[in-house]
Parts: C-alpha cells; sequence; structure tokens
C-alpha cells in the first residue's frame, strides 16, 4: 500500500553544523541523497528533512529566503509517544545548541514542548492521550 511522505525543505546557514544537530537529537543521516550544500535527515519512514544550503535553497525558489532567526516561516510538528519522549527530544535539541521557545504546553491530555534549530526553524514536539483522539 502507498505511504505519502513529507519531505520538509529547509534553508540552512551551515549543513555541517545542522548535521551534527540532528543527529545529536538520534535522527539519521541518508547520505544517498546528502551533499556538501544538502542534508537528507530522516524523521521516520514518512519524514524527511532537506537541509539546504542557502545557495542550494535558492535553486527551488524565486522568493525572498527569509532569515528564520528574525522571521517565522514555518512551524514544525512532531508527535511523541509520551510525555517523557517530548522532553527527552527537547531537551537533547537544547543540549546540541538549539534555543526552547514558547511556553511548555499542558493540557492533561495534551504535552507539548518547542525549540528553535541552529537556524531559528521553530519545532513543536507534543503528546496526546490516545483515548482523548478515541472519543
Amino acid at each position: 500500500m502507498y505511504q505519502q511522505m513529507i519531505f520538509v525543505n529547509l534553508a540552512t546557514n551551515d549543513v555541517d553544523a545542522s548535521k551534527k544537530f540532528f543527529t545529536e537529537l538520534g535522527y539519521a543521516i541518508n547520505p544517498q541523497f546528502s551533499t556538501d550544500d544538502c542534508a537528507c535527515v530522516v524523521i521516520s519512514d514518512t519524514i524527511v528533512a532537506m537541509l539546504l544550503s542557502k545557495q542550494r535553497y535558492a535553486d527551488f525558489t524565486k522568493k525572498e529566503i527569509a532569515d528564520s532567526t528574525k522571521t517565522s516561516e514555518t512551524l514544525i510538528c512532531l508527535s511523541a509517544e509520551s510525555r517523557e519522549k517530548v522532553d527527552e527530544l527537547v531537551d537533547k535539541a537544547i543540549a546540541a545548541g538549539g534555543t526552547a521557545t514558547g511556553e511548555t504546553q499542558d493540557h492533561g491530555f495534551m504535552y507539548g514542548r518547542a525549540f528553535d534549530d541552529l537556524d531559528g526553524h521553530t519545532w513543536e514536539v507534543m503528546w496526546m492521550d490516545p483515548a482523548a483522539v478515541q472519543s
């Protein structure tokens, strides 16, 4: 059965630093689709982040590339299997050089935190109680 995938393309100032950052979070780099100006970060079987140098990113758009340290161009939200996994991933991101952003969201049935990566892209990580979804 076909499983749709998402490829999130993000401009980065330093491909090597971004590779290091995301591997410290526990993600793999797919060397088949990575070059000196692009890192293919495998988040799951269906989610891939393509971290492109700004020069390479410009090959895909005629628009000005946002400075994501000053402008919010996207919010990327990843699910987590538990509250503990939310904290684990966000804490790893901060330890690897990311920045905590926003307030912890704790609604009992839903829990989330967020971090900005080295380039200022915001990644939210959230857990939702499966029982709340089924109701």
